[in-house]
C-alpha cells in the first residue's frame, strides 16, 4: 500500500467540509504554537466488527481535519482485547476505508505493537504511587465505585507500597494469576464527581491467544489507558472521538500529565450520527448477523459500509452525506432519506438509464410483420449526453409494466387504456384494441394492440399528441433477472429493549421483496457486479455482488426515483 497525502485525496473535485467549531479549536492551537509537529489525526477502530455509516462520519471527519491543515491521518487498530478481535475485521476495515477513498497510506498501526511501551508506562505510574494492584472482584470494584450521587470508597488494597505493586504487576504479566484475580488500577480520587476518575482499571488479566501477538501477553490494557499513550507514541495532535467519550477526557489528560508527555495530544469530541430505520450499534449488528435475521455483514439493508456498497451506494454519495450533516456537537438523528438523496444526486448524471419491466404484461402488435424486428436508437442519459446511445431491439411482441395499463382508467391516468394511445419510449405510438383475460381468474394476460409506423421517435411526426410515454422490452430479446426491492430494516429506530426479547417484533417484514423473472432490455456489455443503472421510472439499481452469476443477473434497488428528503438533520 502506498502512502497517501490526505491533502491531495480527491482535492481536485471533492469539496471540503464547511468551517466548523472543530476547525476553530485546531486553528487556535496552530496559531498559538501549541505543537512543534504537524497536525495529526487518527481513526482507532476495534477489529471486532465491520465499519458502518457512523464510522464513515468519524473517518471522513478525521481525514478532513488533517487535509485542511496539511497534516497526517492514521489508522490504528485498537486491538487490546484478544477475546473478540480477528484479522478478518482488520482486512475488512482496511478494504472499506480504501473503497471510501480515505486510505491512510502507509500510516496503518496496531495498538498491540505498543504493548511494551504501555506496560512500561504502567510501571512508571506504579513507582510514582499513582497505580496499584487490586484484588477486588469485578463486582466488588463496581460496588466500591459509588453512584452519581454518592462517592465511592477506597479499595482495601489501595495503600499497597509501590514495591509490592510492582512485584504483583510483574507476576500478573508472568501469568501467575487466573483471569479476574487481580487488576491494575489508577490511584486518583474515589470521591470525584466524575466516576471515570474513581480509580479506574488500567490493566486486566486475560489468558487468551491474541491474533497478532499470540501468547506473548496475558495482561491487556484498558482502552482509556492505552489510547492516550498510543496517540503520544504516534505523534497524534488531536484525538477526535464521539461525544460519549467526553466524560473520559479528564482521564485521558490525567494519563498524559502523570507520564510527563511533552506537547501532549488533545482529546476533542464531536457528535454521534444515527440514522432512522437502522442500527449502528456493533452489538445489535452482531446480533442481527448471528441470529440470521440478515444474510451477513454485507446485507444491503444494513448500514455497514459492506452492506451499503453491495446495495449500490457510492463513496461519493456517502461523503456528500457526511458533508451535508456537517460537524455536530451532540448526537444527531438523521433521516435515511438524506443518504438516499445524496446517492440520487451522485448517480443521476452517471448511471445509464435502461428499460426494465418488473411486473410484465404481454403486448402483441397485430399489425407488425410476424418474425420481423428492428433497432431503435435511444440515449443512455438525458442529463449526460457523453454516455452516448444504444440500439434497442423492437419486435411485434413486447412486455410493458402491468401498472401502465388500466382497462377502466382512473382520473388522471396517462398511460395505456383500452381504446387509448400511448408512446413507447424511443419507439412508436400504440393503441390498445383488445384485452385478453384468463377465463378462470379474470386476470389480464395479454393486450392486442396496433402500432403507427409513422410515429417513430425522431421522425418529426407531429400529426397528433399522446399524454404518456411508457417503457417496454422486446419479448424475443428480453433478459430475465431477479430484482430485490429494499425498505427500512426496522419498524422503529431501536432494537429489543427488554431482557429476553427477540428481534422478530422489530424487523420490518417488508424490508426485502424479491421479484422473480423481471425483464430487461439486452445490453451490449454484460453487466458486472457493482455496475449501476437507472431503471426508467423505477429507480437506481446495482448488480448484486454475491448472487449474480453468468447465468442469472440479480439487481438490488439502491433507491426509488422519488426523492423524499425535505429537511436538515436534527442536531
Amino acid at each position: 500500500m502506498t502512502d497517501v497525502n490526505v491533502n491531495e485525496v480527491n482535492a481536485a473535485n471533492e469539496p471540503a467540509m464547511p468551517e466548523n467549531y472543530m476547525d476553530k479549536l485546531i486553528r487556535e492551537d496552530i496559531e498559538g504554537g501549541v505543537y512543534s509537529r504537524e497536525i495529526c489525526t487518527r481513526f482507532p477502530p476495534e477489529p471486532n466488527g465491520y465499519l458502518h455509516i457512523g464510522s464513515a462520519f468519524a473517518i471522513h471527519t478525521n481525514v478532513e481535519i488533517a487535509r485542511k491543515n496539511g497534516g497526517r491521518f492514521h489508522l490504528r487498530f485498537d486491538d487490546t482485547n484478544p477475546l473478540k478481535e480477528d484479522m478478518e475485521y482488520v482486512k475488512a476495515i482496511t478494504e472499506d476505508m480504501e473503497w471510501l477513498g480515505c486510505s491512510p497510506g502507509e500510516h496503518i498501526y496496531y495498538g498491540s505493537d505498543y504493548s511494551e511501551e504501555i506496560c512500561r508506562s504502567a510501571e512508571e505510574l506504579i513507582l510514582k504511587g499513582k497505580a496499584y494492584v487490586c484484588d477486588l472482584t469485578p463486582e466488588e470494584v463496581t460496588s466500591y465505585r459509588g453512584t452519581l450521587t454518592e462517592p465511592g470508597k477506597d479499595s482495601p488494597y489501595r495503600e499497597r507500597s509501590p514495591e509490592e505493586n510492582l512485584r504483583l504487576f510483574r507476576e500478573m504479566r508472568n501469568g501467575e494469576y487466573p483471569n479476574g484475580a487481580k487488576v491494575l488500577r489508577a490511584r486518583i480520587d474515589m470521591s470525584s464527581a466524575n466516576i471515570n476518575l474513581r480509580d479506574p482499571v488500567l490493566y486486566r488479566i486475560i489468558h487468551a491467544e491474541h491474533y497478532r501477538t499470540g501468547k506473548a501477553w496475558c495482561i491487556y490494557p484498558m482502552y482509556d489507558f492505552a489510547h492516550p499513550i498510543q496517540d503520544a507514541i504516534e505523534g497524534v495532535t488531536h484525538s477526535l472521538c464521539s461525544i460519549e467519550f467526553k466524560d473520559h477526557r479528564p482521564l485521558y489528560e490525567w494519563v498524559l500529565t502523570e507520564l510527563n508527555i511533552p506537547e501532549p495530544p488533545k482529546q476533542r469530541e464531536f457528535g454521534r450520527v444515527n440514522l432512522t430505520g437502522v442500527v449502528t450499534s456493533k452489538r445489535y449488528l452482531r446480533a442481527l448477523v448471528a441470529g440470521k435475521y440478515v444474510d451477513g455483514w454485507d446485507d444491503p439493508r444494513l448500514p455497514t459500509l459492506r452492506g451499503l456498497r453491495r446495495r449500490g451506494f457510492t463513496p461519493e454519495s456517502i461523503k456528500a452525506f457526511v458533508r451535508e450533516i456537517g460537524m455536530v456537537r451532540n448526537t444527531a438523528m438523521v433521516d435515511f432519506s438524506l443518504l438516499e438523496h445524496c446517492v440520487r444526486q451522485d448517480l443521476k448524471a452517471k448511471a445509464p438509464a435502461i428499460m426494465a419491466v418488473l411486473n410484465p404484461l404481454k403486448v402483441v402488435l397485430t399489425n407488425y410483420e410476424a418474425g420481423a424486428s428492428e433497432f431503435l436508437t435511444i440515449e443512455y442519459n438525458s442529463e449526460n449526453p457523453a454516455l452516448g446511445t444504444r440500439d434497442v431491439p423492437f419486435s411485434g411482441t413486447l412486455y410493458i409494466e402491468r401498472e401502465d395499463f388500466m382497462e377502466v382508467p382512473s382520473k388522471g391516468f396517462r398511460r395505456l387504456t383500452l381504446g387509448g394511445e400511448v408512446r413507447l419510449k424511443g419507439g412508436y405510438f400504440i393503441r390498445c384494441n383488445e384485452v385478453i383475460k384468463d377465463k378462470e381468474t379474470g386476470e389480464i394476460v395479454e393486450l392486442r394492440c396496433t402500432y403507427d409506423p409513422d410515429t417513430r421517435s425522431g421522425s418529426g411526426f407531429d400529426g397528433r399528441k399522446v399524454k404518456g410515454t411508457i417503457h417496454w422490452v422486446s419479448a424475443e430479446h428480453a433478459v430475465k433477472s431477479d430484482v430485490y426491492l429494499y425498505e427500512k430494516l426496522l419498524v422503529d429506530n431501536e432494537g429489543p429493549k427488554e431482557e429476553g426479547e427477540t428481534w422478530e417484533a422489530y424487523i420490518n417484514p417488508d424490508s426485502a421483496t424479491l421479484l422473480k423473472d423481471c425483464l430487461l432490455e439486452p445490453l451490449a456489455d454484460k453487466p458486472q457486479p457493482g455496475d449501476k443503472f437507472q431503471f426508467l421510472r423505477h429507480g437506481y439499481f446495482c448488480v448484486d455482488s454475491r448472487f449474480s452469476s453468468g447465468h442469472r443477473l440479480v439487481f438490488n434497488r439502491i433507491v426509488p426515483l422519488k426523492d423524499t428528503w425535505k429537511g436538515k438533520a436534527e442536531k
